[in-house]
């Protein structure tokens, strides 16, 4: 499989520009030429992330409380897109040259089973590492195991969230605690009920990312592949009824489908939906509407009726660590992420207000930060309450070939709203997986 896996990957990044995400990837580029793991000294490190505002400042900050107690060390960040990691990555293994790569580099969760397992030799196993991996969310780490073995410090808290405007909830009768702890079959009549009187729907989402109908299945510890990695599709019953669930939703108006990112956002920053449902990253987005603040709150998401297994927790995104094979100070760097994210309540409460970095660390949900109220929802302490969710969340197994599948599943979903027969389609995704997959 790994053949196959590594030839449809590097076909894929070569044709991506290295200039992407902002111009940002051919000065990385330069830079980490100048910086890779050759000729660096004992107590030194080279990161490649994405992000000046996001993970780029949280590494800054992770090497200022790790400086504390060795005040000798030296942390160079090279500001690399995520898509020229992954040629990056390709091609140090196929040119033999692993040296050319950092000591740590960011991983996306959903694509991260797939790097381990194309490139191998471009990963260090940090299992017995020393990090304490029961200190995250089980179903954070899952991204980032291969074969039972952990690849990856999770970084940010990925947990998924339902927040309502709570002023309409109001005007239609009900409060947040209406929406906690309940099914979809209940969350479908309560939103058109509030249709009804408000003319507001619940929820929008962008047409064809599947955002929703991941957390829905998600939620249920449900996947689209096998144990052993194979397409499992067919006769899937939490995907089918998570799709039914979906469709539902469409046609009764609850669920708002449109074309692109901005106007999704522009559907929460206007008002024109009641509620929003994705990772906990969305808050940020929501936040930009200084004119609703306070009328705001977050609870859990709605679970599936009938399926075994199936709770209010999901988790959607987010980003993991990788320590690489090949770096020429390991023990620094997997002491560096173990006392840092692995490690650390203090980096989480420092990088929260300025870059709303949610930890996937458990413990920082007791920090003094994490439980202060959040005036803009409802005074309530949010960032407590979903990092609890995320203790919550199951186990999910992502799959090698996610991408494809998520792209397979939403052509899928998009057909059997337009009056396509559903069985037939779900046959139709796992064939294309197949396909994919060279099965």
């Amino acid at each position: 499989m790994k053949g196959r896996i590594t030839s449809v990957l590097l076909a894929g990044v070569m044709a991506v520009s290295l200039t992407a995400c902002g111009g940002s990837g051919s000065a990385g580029q330069k830079t980490a030429e100048k910086t890779g793991g050759q000729g660096k000294m004992a107590n030194e490190l080279t990161v490649w992330c994405w992000d000046p505002a996001f993970n780029i400042y949280a590494m800054e900050e992770a090497a200022k409380i790790y400086q504390k107690d060795h005040p000798d060390f030296k942390l160079n960040v090279v500001e690399t897109p995520t898509d020229t990691i992954t040629t990056k990555l390709a091609t140090a293994v196929t040119s033999k040259n692993l040296d050319a790569l950092p000591d740590i580099m960011l991983i996306q969760d959903g694509t991260f089973q797939k790097n381990v397992i194309s490139f191998p030799e471009a990963f260090m196993d940090l299992t017995d590492s020393g990090i304490d991996f029961s200190m995250f969310a089980q179903g954070k780490t899952a991204y980032s195991v291969v074969e039972g073995k952990h690849y990856g410090v999770p970084f940010d808290n990925g947990a998924a969230i339902a927040a309502y405007r709570t002023d309409v909830l109001e005007e239609a009768g009900y409060t947040i605690d209406d929406f906690t702890d309940i099914t979809w079959r209940q969350y479908q009549a309560l939103g058109d009920d509030i249709l009804a009187k408000t003319g507001k729907p619940l929820l929008s989402c962008t047409s064809g990312d599947g955002d929703v109908l991941r957390i829905m299945l998600q939620s249920t510890g449900g996947s689209l592949f096998d144990k052993e990695g194979n397409p499992s599709m067919v006769g899937n019953d939490k995907l089918k009824k998570a799709m039914e669930a979906y469709a539902s939703l469409v046609k009764n108006g609850v669920l708002v489908e449109v074309n692109k990112w901005d106007q999704y956002v522009g559907t929460i920053t206007t008002g024109t939906v009641a509620g929003v449902m994705n990772g906990c990253w969305i808050m940020g987005s929501i936040q930009t509407a200084e004119d609703q603040s306070g009328k705001w709150a977050i609870t859990n998401v709605p679970k599936l009726e009938g399926v075994d297994g199936a709770t209010n927790y999901a988790n959607q995104g987010g980003s993991s660590w990788a320590v690489a094979a090949s770096s020429k100070n390991p023990e620094l760097a997997t002491d560096f992420l173990a006392k840092t994210f692995g490690g650390s309540t203090e980096l989480y409460e420092t990088i929260l207000p300025k870059s709303g970095a949610l930890a996937a660390y458990l413990p920082a949900a007791d920090s003094k930060v994490y439980s202060e109220p959040q005036a803009f929802f409802g005074g309530k302490p949010v960032y407590a309450q979903i990092t609890e969710f995320a203790s919550k969340v199951p186990s999910y197994n992502p799959g090698v070939y996610y991408a494809e599948a998520n792209q397979a599943l939403m052509t899928a979903m998009t057909n059997v709203l337009a009056g396509a027969d559903i069985d037939a389609e779900i046959k139709t995704a796992e064939d294309t997986v197949k396909f994919a997959m060279g099965k």
